[in-house]
């Protein structure tokens, strides 16, 4: 086991770590801009060390200076969190190179899993289904219309490397296609440096649901079940829910065995999530994160499994500390994303907090690194905190995450939170009836107003 790690991250992600490795007797050091020097994740480690300026290309993004923190304070090996440098291959073998161990998949996997077409092939030769479309990369807007004729409008136009909802396009017809098209290959472009483009059947109403997996990198893989995360905006999740409240047990079992399989037929090493868009009971793969997911902690709660935990003694070289059948579902858990942003336009918000109060009692976790006082850069993310409730089925969390949104208290700042008051007021939300354009649609509506 190792002695001392590094977390390559910052706020919520890099305090979640930072837990994980005190429970298991493990030093921590955090690495932090000078825009974090007061961060409560610099707080909390047991060793801190500044890594660069504010921008995150020239700290948290900065390879040589991540290596670096680790030379200077002895770390064995680094947790990346999620975001930044968590699914960089390169990164990943640059850290191997100098005899560190990264927490997390080979970078080959990263690599395979992070081409959307390359991780499409290697998802149907496992054995995965996935959403019919084209065979590789499109070159031209007469192909592109060659491939919506073969397969039908609606189609969507995906960048390979991308993700986020960057570099996507939805094509209605044959005089749609070269507008969406050649937006898609710019934004490609200007967001990943890559302009590859390929080309999938478009389904209508589907959910997005996700298999949440862990290999233990000898051969052994397992499932946790799904995560439902159709509540989107901009293809951007914000309110997520395990065990989906669409799925059957059957399905859950079904789709759940042939992820497990696959993690374990490509020698996989800890935690992944494997993405599905969902439709009249049929699962179709849209793509492979080869991370911990912000959506984590909903897992968790229903399994009773620390997922952080179970990383680090992976990449230690353990074996997995459960079995498939030692795995069964307890209750029902949600999560919010909190984040710093004014509605109903959800432009950033970034400012000083001047009170905080985290809402507690049973079944509340507050995953957060605010604290009174604290200013929030304008450099990051806009995620501040996640609420995650769980109770015995979903109406008991959906009355929990009520309570809870009642007691926070982030004075000082604008906040997603109205929100999720709005949308507990929505029928379809206590009913589970939403797919990935509800809450897009129900904005548009004015659901805000």
């Amino acid at each position: 086991m190792f002695d001392k790690i590094l977390i390559a991250n910052r706020g919520e992600i890099a305090l979640r770590v930072i837990r994980a490795c005190r429970e298991m007797g493990i030093a921590s050091v955090a690495v932090h801009s000078t825009a974090d020097a007061d961060a409560m994740h610099v707080r909390m480690a047991d060793e801190t060390i500044c890594i660069g300026p504010a921008p995150g290309s020239e700290s948290y993004l900065s390879i040589p200076a991540i290596i670096s923190a680790c030379e200077v304070s002895g770390a064995q090996a680094i947790h990346p969190g999620y975001g930044f440098l968590s699914e960089n291959a390169r990164f990943v073998q640059i850290v191997e190179d100098h005899g560190l161990t990264f927490i997390g998949p080979s970078a080959e996997h990263i690599r395979i899993m992070g081409d959307k077409i390359t991780a499409k092939e290697t998802a149907k030769a496992l054995g995965i289904p996935v959403v019919p479309g084209s065979a590789g990369g499109v070159a031209t807007v007469d192909d592109a219309k060659r491939i919506g004729a073969e397969f039908g409008y609606p189609v969507i136009i995906k960048a390979t490397a991308g993700g986020g909802g960057r570099g996507m396009q939805v094509a209605k017809d044959d005089a749609s296609m070269e507008r969406a098209f050649m937006t898609a290959r710019s934004e490609a472009k200007a967001a990943f440096g890559n302009d590859e483009v390929y080309i999938e059947k478009y389904l209508q109403k589907p959910r997005h649901i996700e298999v949440q997996v862990f290999g233990d990198g000898q051969g052994g893989g397992v499932h946790l079940g799904e995560r439902d995360c159709s509540l989107q905006r901009r293809h951007q999740k914000v309110f997520e829910e395990a065990p989906g409240p669409s799925i059957t047990p059957e399905e859950r079992a079904h789709i759940g065995g042939i992820c497990a399989k696959a993690i374990g037929e490509m020698g996989y090493s800890g935690a992944g999530t494997v993405e599905f868009l969902y439709e009249d009971g049929e699962f179709f793969f849209i793509e492979m994160n080869t991370r911990l997911q912000v959506e984590h902690p909903v897992t968790e709660a229903i399994f009773g499994q620390d997922l952080v935990r179970e990383q680090i003694r992976v990449a230690s070289g353990q074996k997995l500390s459960f079995r498939q059948e030692d795995l069964t579902i307890n209750g029902h858990a949600i999560e919010v994303r909190i984040n710093a942003e004014k509605l109903p336009k959800f432009s950033p918000c970034p400012g000083k907090i001047t009170a905080f109060h985290a809402p507690g009692g049973l079944g509340v976790r507050m995953d957060s690194a605010l604290y009174d006082g604290y200013s929030i850069p304008p450099y990051y993310d806009s995620l501040i905190a996640k609420l995650i409730v769980h109770g015995r089925d979903r109406p008991e969390a959906l009355a929990r995450l009520n309570r809870a949104l009642g007691e926070l208290i982030v004075d000082g700042i604008d906040t997603t939170v109205p929100l999720f008051h709005a949308l507990l007021q929505e029928k379809d939300i206590h009913t589970g009836e939403y797919n990935i354009h509800w809450l897009e649609k129900w904005l548009e509506a004015g659901g805000l107003d």
